[in-house]
């Protein structure tokens, strides 16, 4: 058992080794001993393959206005272990850390005996929250984060009142399948029988598959671009402003804080959550709710302009998919700017394709690399890049200090890739931000 914070997340970060084993009978067994927490809360379940975390923040912000205790389960972190579990947007304690930990430690000491084997360090964390949110601190309702895929999923032994799949992206390739079809089939999974969808999936083969699956299970559909249709949109200097058409209502000129036209996605469908909530499980949303919660709600790294002069962006492009958001983003705020990228990402990612749409836009390009297990090597992202002004180096902070030294007035410095990478860089960059 443990009776400091750092060995309680020692232990957890020990079972890494474990890796990745899809499916939920471990979770099943560990929800059994702790007497079914998992069926005493009222959740939403969001998946998909970017925006989770966005999408989260916003339908968290807007509840927190209408006054309700919201618990949150996500990932990764950005800045501190705690934040995976959290309520009305506060890390819990690093006491509350550890005793979840001593709650689940015996339990996977014990599983590890069975043929099942011994839990993964996400189906720990996944447990610790369903304890704490289920045993130790109810709250009015949870919105739980898919880790990897959705149907065999640790989280996916939620019974929500509602689920959301944000996009499909391909993403974890030789986990989930190598086609959008296949990739929502997995996503798909969180679908549950008569329990609402709100979804923005774009790809004709992905939305098929979503529709056979909700028509399976009789869940009512909101598909954004059928159900709800984001109109007049533009970009402010530091967000979007945007009108939402829903089944219920037109909601005008709505306004984020967090930029790229890929969050107005995210923020219509925190809208229609909420409106999901507010009509048919009786959450007292009112519009001013939704507004203010719009302009309060933050997620760090996400187009994150740290500075305005010079202008300094962060951005968790770790997929394809996230790369060409980014992309999006740039062409659209600074398309008469030189753009400078400091990029790093994870060996397992498709990283020719990242990079040569990087390429496309950067006029100049550094690749960095940082201590994590699965981290590219600098050297080899620098051979795959097809860019004429292009380096690297080992050293990140010295490649972050150069370029900003170098920075000129109309530049662009763009800093992107691994979000574990971006959590790291942070707190030093602030320093020299703000210098």
């Amino acid at each position: 058992m443990f009776t400091t914070y750092e060995e309680a997340v020692s232990w957890i970060h020990s079972r890494l080794r474990l890796g990745v084993k899809p499916g939920l009978k471990r979770m099943e067994w560990m929800m059994e001993k702790l007497n079914h927490p998992d069926r005493r809360m009222k959740s939403v379940h969001i998946g998909g393959t970017n925006g989770k975390g966005s999408t989260v923040t916003y339908l968290r912000s807007i509840l927190q206005e209408a006054g309700y205790a919201v618990g949150t389960f996500t990932s990764p972190y950005f800045e501190q272990f705690n934040e995976r579990i959290s309520l009305n947007g506060v890390p819990i304690s690093d006491e509350e850390i550890v005793r979840l930990a001593n709650d689940i430690y015996p339990l996977a000491v014990e599983l590890e005996k069975t043929d099942l084997g011994g839990p993964t360090e996400f189906e720990i964390i996944t447990a610790m929250a369903f304890q704490y949110f289920g045993n130790v601190n109810p709250v009015d309702i949870v919105l739980f984060e898919v880790g990897l895929g959705g149907r065999f999923d640790s989280t996916n032994i939620v019974l929500p009142i509602l689920s959301i799949i944000t996009n499909i992206g391909l993403d974890h390739t030789g986990i989930l399948g190598d086609t959008h079809a296949a990739i929502a089939f997995e996503k798909a999974g969180i679908i549950k029988p008569g329990i609402s969808i709100v979804t923005a999936v774009k790809q004709e083969e992905a939305i098929n598959v979503i529709k056979e699956k909700a028509a399976e299970m009789k869940s009512p559909i909101y598909l954004l671009g059928e159900q709800m249709a984001i109109k007049a949109h533009h970009s402010t200097e530091k967000g979007e402003v945007f009108t939402l058409k829903s089944p219920y209502k037109e909601w005008d000129n709505l306004e984020i804080s967090m930029a790229g036209k890929h969050q107005t996605e995210n923020a219509a469908l925190a809208v229609m959550a909420a409106e999901v909530l507010n009509k048919f499980y009786a959450f007292l949303i009112e519009d001013e709710h939704i507004y203010t919660g719009f302009q309060k709600a933050y997620w760090p790294g996400r187009f994150e302009i740290i500075s305005l002069k010079p202008t300094i962006v962060i951005d968790g492009a770790h997929n394809e998919e996230g790369i060409s958001a980014l992309v999006s983003e740039l062409n659209n705020r600074y398309k008469n700017n030189k753009i400078s990228l400091i990029f790093t990402a994870l060996a397992d990612k498709k990283l020719d394709k990242m990079i040569m749409k990087l390429d496309a836009i950067a006029d100049k390009i550094t690749f960095v690399e940082f201590n994590y297990p699965r981290a590219a090597q600098a050297e080899s992202l620098f051979d795959m890049s097809k860019n004429s002004n292009k380096t690297f180096n080992k050293d990140w902070k010295s490649a972050i200090e150069e370029n900003i030294s170098a920075q000129k007035e109309d530049e662009v410095l763009v800093i992107t890739g691994s979000l574990y990478f971006l959590s790291e860089m942070k707190p030093y960059l602030m320093k020299l931000a703000v210098k």
